[in-house]
């Protein structure tokens, strides 16, 4: 089997379908999101744990971090209403799951949940993080993960165009939600278009001075950098056709719709930053921080090393992709060095 343990059960005050999945705990604790998010069905939100476990594997691997891959899902219908108190008690039963794991899967936010979720968790358990500041946590991880971003695309820009140097570059980000709002800030010099499927943001684009793009339009308008911090799923062999960048990285988990999507970037000489090492700074700095106990410095630190770790990448034969996940795999298991008699 795959994956070390996959457990599913239903809480006793909220009733909804409850799924931990732990992909590898072979550098350590498993760790990973909380996502409280309607399915058609809790077999849905089973593929979905999964699936992102195992990205989590990979993602701590890569940024050389003493964790392993882990994934929880809180699987809610499509029509019972989420009201403060039946939110309330899907965290307490959720709380209970993780405290009866003893500390080999911690949690943190994910899709539905926020550091405030994070500090119910606590009521029944240490083993949750990214707690908010009023209660000695690091807050929202939006900003380490959009410094993180930022790291990667300096080496991405040197890569594609020998330096990193923004200036005269046009850079379009699609999803201006904290993530993508922070990477836009940081860009600095740069022609900056954005695009969100929320309208109403058009206004705050406006405000700061960027350039609106249609969502539609987004894989259709050309650009030198590409930065996906929406949702995954974007490019497939029925998009990268339309592509009219040479660089794409971004904070948005699963973008390609099946792995051999890298390779049909690379035929077109589209250069994608694997989204598990570009997004991993939130991470990297949260876990450090509250787990592993270190300053901010030190924590800064580690999640500029993306940018090293991404030039590392790149310089290696091969898709970035399929370097990735060498380097992250050779971490996981090393190999065995065989000694020869002379």
């Amino acid at each position: 089997m795959e994956y070390e343990e996959v457990i599913v059960r239903r809480g006793s005050r909220g009733r909804v379908p409850m799924i931990i999945a732990v992909h590898s705990r072979a550098l350590g604790p498993a760790v990973g999101g909380v996502r409280l998010r309607r399915y058609p069905g809790w077999r849905d939100g089973l593929e979905d744990a999964l699936r992102l476990s195992k990205a989590m594997t990979f993602k701590c691997a890569a940024a050389d971090l003493p964790f392993g891959g882990g994934k929880t899902v809180l699987a809610l219908d499509r029509a019972t209403p989420l009201t403060p108190e039946f939110r309330q008690a899907i965290l307490d039963d959720l709380g209970e799951f993780i405290a009866s794991l003893g500390g080999s899967y911690i949690a943190g936010p994910d899709v539905g949940t926020g550091p405030a979720d994070m500090a119910v968790l606590r009521r029944h358990t240490p083993h949750a993080f990214c707690l908010p500041e009023n209660v000695g946590g690091t807050g929202s991880s939006s900003g380490p993960t959009a410094r993180g971003v930022l790291a990667a695309l300096r080496a991405g820009m040197r890569h594609v165009f020998g330096s990193a140097d923004l200036s005269g570059r046009t850079v379009l980000i699609s999803g201006l939600g904290s993530v993508g709002a922070l990477i836009a800030e940081g860009v600095h010099g740069a022609r900056i278009l954005v695009s969100d499927v929320d309208d109403t943001k058009r206004e705050q684009a406006n405000e700061n001075g960027y350039e609106w793009v249609d969502p539609a339009q987004v894989l259709t308008t050309p650009a030198d950098v590409l930065v996906p911090a929406a949702v995954g799923g974007v490019f497939g062999p029925d998009t990268i056709d339309r592509l009219k960048v040479p660089l794409i990285v971004g904070p948005a988990n699963n973008q390609l719709t099946d792995d051999s999507v890298a390779e049909l970037l690379a035929a077109r000489e589209i250069t994608w930053i694997p989204d598990f090492v570009a997004s991993a700074g939130g991470v990297i700095y949260t876990l450090g921080r509250e787990i592993e106990r270190l300053d901010h410095q030190a924590a800064t630190a580690r999640v500029d090393a993306i940018e090293s770790t991404v030039d590392r990448i790149l310089k290696a034969p091969g898709t970035p992709l399929a370097a990735a996940m060498s380097l992250a795999t050779e971490r996981i298991h090393p190999r065995t060095k065989e000694t020869t008699r002379a």
